[in-house]
């Protein structure tokens, strides 16, 4: 009985050892590639805020508020919806006067109020802009150009990052005298939403404070892992 056994176990890896051989991983090729598609923006964001100073906290905010108060009328007068406009800080702090070797001593309060302001139509930036000044806005900062819907031109960017590692995989293959099989897997990095502008001066008005929405990049980063093969 123990004969057989042992001749039964040898003959099962004599017809396992070519299964075995033919089972050795396939030469890979791992790569990385971006694409960047560039497109006028259409929509702009805006920062804008009140700094006041007082002797005491509640007159700097009170002198704060009324001042917001009017910049928020401002942009309302120039057609932007409460929707589009969000307060995004809120601050009193003390001021103080330091001198070396000596304790600080107040010299009263600082009242800041900052909104952001989403625009739909970046010909409007520079008036807005000016419509914020005059409102008593004192402290402005931006626009930042961004597309509404970045998606499409996302999925435009991730198909021709494929198509690019696809032609650097054919590339890289010809050159090891093999060619690509197949693909193995896919995976996306990370997306890049608009970049900062490049400059292309737009129309705007001509008693406003000129802004160039110039263009953005958005760009999409796939890995890919070939299969390779002998020629």
């Amino acid at each position: 009985m123990m004969k057989s056994a042992v001749v039964a176990t040898a003959v099962a890896a004599m017809l396992a050892a070519p299964a075995v051989a033919q089972q050795a991983p396939p030469t890979t090729l791992r790569l990385t590639a971006t694409s960047e598609v560039q497109t006028v923006p259409d929509q702009a964001v805006i920062g804008a805020g009140v700094v006041t100073t007082a002797a005491e906290a509640a007159a700097a905010l009170a002198d704060n508020s009324a001042r917001m108060a009017r910049m928020l009328a401002a942009l309302r007068q120039a057609g932007v919806e409460s929707r589009d406009i969000q307060t995004s800080g809120l601050n009193v702090r003390p001021q103080y006067r330091y001198q070396q070797n000596e304790a600080p001593v107040l010299t009263g309060f600082e009242a800041t109020n900052r909104v952001q302001v989403r625009l739909g139509d970046v010909q409007r930036v520079g008036a807005v802009v000016d419509a914020l000044v005059a409102a008593g806005g004192n402290q402005i900062d931006g626009p930042d150009f961004t597309v509404a819907d970045p998606e499409p031109l996302l999925d435009k960017a991730r198909a021709e990052a494929v198509r690019i590692a696809r032609t650097r995989a054919a590339l890289y293959a010809e050159a090891a005298g093999l060619r690509v099989e197949r693909i193995l897997s896919i995976e996306e990095g990370a997306s890049s939403r608009p970049a900062p502008p490049m400059p292309r001066m737009m129309a705007m008005a001509a008693d406003s404070t000129p802004v160039a929405a110039g263009e953005v990049g958005l760009s999409a980063s796939v890995t890919v892992e070939f299969a390779l093969q002998p020629r």
